[in-house]
């Protein structure tokens, strides 16, 4: 389906069917974006977490067992 049918189709729709047609795919966009930014952020900082030894410090007590106290 090309973007001309699938907007014909859209517009047969309730109003507020369209609505969430549109909110639907505007978060869909935002998460898409989001993840992208993400992950060009890990690559860009890659290099340095493997370098820098005290970017990662603090990983050695990941797996540590913390309990709260009450």
């Amino acid at each position: 389906m090309d973007t001309k049918e699938l907007i014909k189709e859209i517009q047969k729709l309730p109003v507020r069917k369209r609505i969430y047609v549109i909110e639907r795919s505007m978060n869909l966009i935002r998460k898409e974006e989001d993840d992208d930014e993400m992950k060009k952020a890990a690559e860009e900082l890659y290099e340095d977490y493997l370098r820098d030894k005290e970017l990662t410090a603090f990983t050695n007590l990941d797996f540590d067992h913390f309990y709260e106290t009450r």
